[in-house]
């Protein structure tokens, strides 16, 4: 895969950063639609590319949540375990399940979620 590197992937980072930051939800359900229309990425890394794009956005927003913030470490240690086994047993079983599906499947989560906030 080349690198990439125009105003589409600016606009993508900077949107997936906005929607981390300014609503705590994984700017991932922002990127990977935007990756698949902006991007020249095959639809089969789609979702590895955004999870790394991901990361770094996740641990900045963290830093900035964190500063002045009374949540204790320890009172999220269980989602933190939660959530890396759940990004190894996706790692694992993830690419055996096809794009389609996972495309799908994001947004019937985005769907659900939309109207639950909604409502």
């Amino acid at each position: 895969m080349r690198f990439e590197y125009n105003w589409k992937s600016l606009l993508a980072g900077t949107l997936a950063g906005a929607v981390s930051g300014l609503f705590g939800a994984g700017g991932g359900m922002v990127l990977v639609p935007l990756l698949t229309f902006l991007a020249t990425i095959p639809d089969s890394d789609i979702f590895s590319t955004s999870v790394s794009i991901i990361l770094p956005v996740c641990v900045v927003s963290l830093l900035f949540s964190l500063s002045g913030s009374s949540v204790s470490w320890i009172s999220v240690l269980p989602y933190i375990i939660g959530s890396v086994l759940g990004g190894i047993g996706a790692g694992i079983w993830g690419k055996r399940i096809p794009t389609v599906w996972l495309h799908r499947g994001l947004g019937i989560f985005i769907l659900w979620g939309g109207i639950r906030y909604l409502c």
